[in-house]
């Protein structure tokens, strides 16, 4: 594949901020939106936002080699602290001189705390101040994770961009519990930066909590910003809240984080999650689904996601996307991902490139729209293709906020979308 740098006729940046081991650069804004388009300098490599990182738990993306990842212009890839300090471990990282030269990997990475798998995946997980108590997989011993060991992980795995450990809650819990987490992850956050021993040659981004609760969020975001970080996330979604909450949380951060600073969405991967939330101005985003939903048959397409193990493309002789250049698109067809999709692990390499494909592009489309100042109506023309006349209602709603209607036709007198009442809006099927 070849891509061209969208910032090449951009010189003088609108705004910049400088840390250690990081530095932003805002080279255009969206003039009706808060979208922007930026230059992250980390130390492997200078990452372009708004940006989809795709996620390789262990030191790998299921299925694609390091060298493919370059090919498909991925700027920054995610590690998982705790599978990675269990496997391959802490002392070979170290030994290896970091995952980057481990996994031969020379471009930017990510590492989260690890704390989101000791809730999440194991057993007996009990939080108190001191850190996440957990029963060991491996041995059944009890366990804790504290921010001092989830930082000393991630200098060990050397990952330009380390996420705090914080105190993780679902995002439909309510009552006091939110807010005990939410001060709990500040107090871990000034633990975590005391702990980190690399702040020249790696990043510490602070996660804006608070669940649904809008006054949590803004003190959150508020403490958070006082610490000066390089960058901010924004976290404790993503978690199975209706739509119209989530996307209020993700703008009301953007409102309160520094504006010269990256801000990082964490878990959002959806084609329409990624375009909406650039337009509430967020810059970086992961998710296991491009890769993950690849591996069950699925091809990413603009109009949702093709399920290639269906009986109706077993003769069907075009590519996945004929306007993608992508190398499974340029040479087989989904017939032949439908017979290998449903044999061996062929099919589920080849649509795994064409999903991270299709996500790097779609990221690249974003950009260009925002230095073009036409993101509104690339905004439009990507919801059309998407849904249609009908679009769900949390889509309409947060684009409104920020100056685009759907429902009113453009100034050509063309698309007007209806909203419909679909919180939980899955990727279409076509």
């Amino acid at each position: 594949m070849t891509t061209t740098d969208e910032f090449d006729n951009l010189t003088t940046p609108l705004e910049t901020s400088t840390s250690p081991a990081l530095k932003f650069s805002v080279y255009s804004r969206c003039s009706t939106t808060k979208a922007r388009a930026s230059k992250m300098q980390l130390p492997h490599y200078t990452a372009s936002t708004p940006m989809f990182m795709p996620v390789g738990t262990m030191g790998s993306i299921k299925g694609i080699t390091t060298r493919q990842l370059e090919a498909l212009d991925c700027h920054v890839i995610l590690g998982n602290t705790y599978h990675l300090g269990s496997r391959p471990g802490p002392e070979l990282l170290e030994k290896a001189g970091g995952l980057h030269k481990f996994m031969a990997w020379d471009r930017g990475m990510l590492t989260d705390s690890g704390g989101f798998q000791m809730v999440s995946l194991l057993k007996l997980a009990n939080i108190t101040e001191e850190g996440v108590e957990f029963e060991n997989p491996h041995d059944g011993k009890m366990m804790m994770l504290t921010p001092e060991m989830s930082i000393g992980l991630q200098n060990s795995i050397g990952a330009d961009i380390m996420m705090q450990l914080d105190d993780v809650v679902s995002s439909l819990t309510t009552g006091p519990r939110v807010e005990e987490a939410m001060w709990r992850s500040v107090r871990w956050l000034d633990r975590s930066m005391q702990a980190h021993k690399r702040p020249t040659e790696q990043n510490l981004f602070p996660i804006v909590q608070g669940g649904l609760d809008e006054r949590l969020r803004t003190l959150s975001a508020t403490e958070l910003v006082k610490r000066n970080a390089p960058g901010y996330a924004i976290g404790g979604l993503s978690g199975g809240e209706a739509k119209g909450a989530f996307w209020r949380m993700v703008s009301l951060s953007t409102d309160i984080l520094p504006t010269n600073k990256p801000r990082y969405c964490m878990g959002v991967g959806y084609a329409e999650d990624l375009v909406v939330c650039s337009a509430l101005g967020v810059d970086m985003y992961d998710c296991v689904f491009p890769t993950r939903t690849a591996r069950f048959g699925n091809a990413l397409v603009r109009t949702g996601s093709l399920a290639l193990k269906q009986g109706r493309f077993k003769d069907d002789m075009d590519p996945i996307d004929r306007d993608c250049d992508c190398p499974t698109c340029k040479t087989y067809s989904r017939a032949y991902l439908h017979t290998t999709v449903t044999k061996d692990t062929t099919g589920c390499h080849l649509i795994t490139v064409h999903n991270i494909a299709f996500q790097m592009r779609l990221m690249r489309d974003i950009r260009r729209a925002i230095i073009e100042d036409r993101f509104p109506s690339f905004i439009r023309e990507f919801m059309q293709t998407r849904f249609g006349k009908t679009v769900p209602r949390w889509v309409v709603e947060a684009l409104q906020s920020v100056g685009v209607d759907l429902t009113v036709a453009d100034e050509k007198g063309g698309y007007a979308a209806t909203a419909i009442d679909e919180d939980f809006q899955k990727t279409p099927n076509v």
